[in-house]
């Protein structure tokens, strides 16, 4: 018998379904909470393609959101979407254990307030994912490029279950970068997810390569880019103005990327609108910082999305 962590994956699509096999590979018993992939993973599994090899694997359990759990997990990696309306303390209460520790594998910024008010004494780490996979039919992911991790304990620090976390994360084959800032972290994401999966969107799901080359498209990257920037800065988190050109080669050098928010609105399910700009938005209207070019692209999307009966 192993005697490596329990891991409990909560939200077993594309991004849970991957970091999930790592885990596995790296020799830990992992279980996967599911809604609308249970049957096909109970029977077959999750096939995912990887640059890394196959990375299929079987779950040790297959839940049900409503299944009563067996024993509680030593991590708990909770990988939905933040959406309004889900109650995620209330998704993962079930299956929290007084031991448990909370791991966030999510997009989006002050995401994890709710949660560390709803389990205060358990121990939550706070990750942002760097990676290119997607889902492409029920149980089968296809992973692209990348995969690494930014981890740190929130609000801040690093501690003994960050170290453990991250050894297994490395043991199965991918990069992590501790970071005693990990809210900082996650301003550092938002200068490239708050332009790029909202524009996308607009854009009738572009591709990264079609939204860099259209003409202006850059120049409003650019812009709204520094934009997020300002509002870091006004939130204790300055960075250099080189990161804008940082981001943009970086995007070039990937693939034409469709994004999550893109794939989201394509396949008709909720995008993660306010955990990705929304929030950003309000936290500069608390310090009087205009954003002409991030509040455009707002309305347009809640325009949008009243036009198309998904709000």
């Amino acid at each position: 018998m192993s005697n490596k962590p329990s891991i409990l994956i909560v939200g077993a699509g594309a991004i849970g379904s991957f970091y999930g096999a790592i885990l596995k590979k790296a020799g830990c018993s992992v279980s996967t909470v599911l809604r609308s992939e249970y049957d096909a993973v109970k029977a077959n599994g999750i096939k995912i393609s990887s640059p890394l090899g196959d990375l299929s694997y079987r779950p040790d359990q297959v839940y049900r959101d409503d299944d009563t759990p067996t024993e509680e997990p030593d991590y708990l990696i909770l990988c939905v979407k933040v959406l309004p309306g889900v109650d995620r303390a209330a998704l993962v209460k079930p299956w929290m254990g007084r031991n448990t520790r909370l791991v966030l594998i999510e997009n989006g910024l002050d995401i994890e307030r709710e949660l560390a008010d709803a389990y205060p004494d358990n121990p939550i780490i706070s990750c942002l994912a760097f990676i290119a996979a997607s889902r492409t039919e029920p149980g089968v992911v296809e992973h692209k490029a990348y995969g690494k991790l930014v981890m740190g304990r929130y609000p801040e620090g690093i501690d003994d279950n960050c170290r453990e976390l991250s050894q297994l994360f490395i043991d199965g084959g991918i990069n992590i970068d501790l970071t005693e800032q990990v809210v900082a972290e996650r301003w550092r994401k938002c200068l490239w997810n708050t332009p790029f999966n909202p524009l996308s969107v607009i854009a009738n799901g572009a591709d990264t390569r079609t939204i860099l080359d259209t003409d202006g498209g850059e120049e409003l990257i650019r812009a709204m880019i520094r934009e997020v920037m300002d509002v870091a800065a006004a939130e204790g988190y300055p960075m250099e103005e080189k990161v804008i050109e940082q981001n943009i080669a970086g995007t070039r050098k990937m693939p034409p990327y469709k994004n999550s928010m893109a794939l989201d609105y394509l396949n008709g399910r909720p995008i993660e609108r306010d955990a990705v700009l929304g929030n950003v938005v309000a936290i500069a209207k608390r310090h009087g910082i205009p954003l002409p070019h991030l509040n455009t692209v707002l309305v347009t999307l809640k325009m949008r999305a009243t036009l198309e009966g998904r709000d």
